[in-house]
């Protein structure tokens, strides 16, 4: 575990739509929306995940290596007034992100295959991204499209969300396309419930949750929206 990072657990899993309407009205009696949060209670996202010339990423993702990383630029509400450049660390069970603010005139120049913007001695992060993109290749492979319901709660620092609609933008790497039509990933019927949290979970949430009655799952966005592009063979077994 890399120390100065700060690393909290991550639980996953699949819900349905009764489950969902359930807990989800537990929680708003305990505890609030985060303030990202519109006045319906959710925000869009965008992510745009990058991965090598090996899809490292995703065969690591595949083979249930434990200790892993992923790349993406994520974007609000299909707005370019809050860019970041992201990177996701998993170690064993907890996970860990650095990020970098982007501007539109740089997303727009990585997304044309122009790195050098990234070439900033003093920030680690962009230099890393520099060196992965010019040695290793690392290039735009699909947009990840969804809608989040936040709830955070300060006992346990936790943070609980709804992941609705998640979509694919298949071939696609038009982050900032309004029109761009992404199409459904899984059963729309099912929503991804994630729960992050520092030390614990409080009783009164594990209550309102019954996590023990849920079934914890990978669910891994990026390799949901993967699944529709079919790059090699091995991928349509």
């Amino acid at each position: 575990m890399k120390k100065g990072l700060k690393y909290r657990n991550e639980l996953k899993f699949f819900v349905n739509m009764h489950q969902y309407r359930i807990i989800r009205q537990r929680l708003n009696h305990l505890i609030r929306h985060d303030n990202h949060a519109g006045p319906s209670g959710e925000y869009h996202i965008r992510s745009l995940y990058f991965d090598d010339i090996n899809n490292k990423a995703l065969h690591e993702k595949l083979a249930g290596v434990r200790d892993r990383v992923k790349y993406r630029i994520r974007i609000y509400n299909v707005k370019d007034d809050v860019i970041h450049f992201e990177k996701k660390i998993k170690f064993r069970d907890y996970i860990a992100k650095l990020k970098e603010p982007l501007t539109r005139e740089m997303t727009d120049r990585i997304m044309a295959g122009d790195y050098e913007c990234l070439y900033q001695p003093d920030k680690p992060l962009m230099m890393e991204l520099y060196h992965e993109m010019k040695h290793n290749l690392l290039r735009p492979k699909v947009i990840v499209d969804y809608v989040r319901e936040p709830y955070v709660c300060a006992n346990g620092n936790v943070r609980i969300t709804f992941d609705k609609e998640l979509r694919t933008g298949l071939h696609s790497v038009d982050l900032f396309n309004r029109e761009l039509l992404p199409i459904q990933a899984i059963d729309e019927n099912l929503i991804i419930l994630e729960v992050k949290y520092d030390e614990y979970i409080p009783d009164y949430i594990k209550i309102a949750l019954q996590l023990e009655g849920l079934q914890r799952q990978s669910a891994s966005k990026y390799v949901i929206c993967r699944k529709f592009l079919k790059y090699n063979a091995w991928e349509d077994q």
